[in-house]
């Protein structure tokens, strides 16, 4: 087991699906979060869920939700409550609608990320700001960017010591926007 905090961003408002997405039925599970939540404690010992409400039937222990500082939908935000809660260590950060990362990429991004404030995942087309490994001294910048309201993943990606580690299989990535990819990721 993986022993660094693992965060599950599932307070997005699903606009483009039209619907709550973490909430679609997904795999053998009744919901793409339940989906995502389970699969992943069998690979870190400890995992939350980031949200700006409970609306998890299948978590036990309601202390594993991370509620939003601010009612805002931004992962700028969603980032700040992450770090606040967790002081002087690594924690992996990934979307609800990225369920099919794999183990392995999971374990290569924490081997890269020693002495970077972000390790992310990306491949031959994309970058995946939101796959990855953030240093909870990042907070302090989170609060300025926040305070100048730039809400922007990418900025603070930029604008921080963030290594990206290159990996093959872009399918593990497949992010569930629509109701296409929903299809497209039910199949893979």
């Amino acid at each position: 087991m993986i022993d660094i905090p693992c965060v599950i961003l599932s307070g997005g408002k699903s606009s483009r699906m039209g619907e709550d997405k973490s909430l679609l039925p997904f795999g053998e599970y009744s919901t793409l979060i339940e989906y995502q939540y389970k699969k992943l404690s069998k690979i870190f010992s400890k995992v939350y869920i980031s949200s700006k409400i409970d609306k998890f039937d299948f978590l036990n222990n309601k202390d594993q939700i991370i509620y939003d500082v601010k009612d805002v939908s931004s992962p700028m935000v969603a980032l700040q409550s992450i770090l606040k809660k967790f002081k002087n260590q690594k924690i992996f950060i990934i979307t609800v609608d990225t369920p099919l990362i794999l183990k392995e990429t999971i374990e290569d991004l924490l081997l890269e990320s020693d002495n970077n404030d972000i390790t992310i995942a990306c491949s031959k087309n994309r970058t995946h700001n939101l796959c990855g490994i953030f240093k909870s001294n990042l907070s302090h910048k989170i609060d300025i960017y926040i305070e100048e309201k730039m809400h922007k993943i990418n900025f603070l990606v930029k604008n921080s010591q963030t290594k990206y580690k290159e990996f093959d299989d872009e399918d593990q990535f497949i992010n569930i926007n629509t109701p296409n990819e929903y299809q497209k990721a039910k199949l893979i």
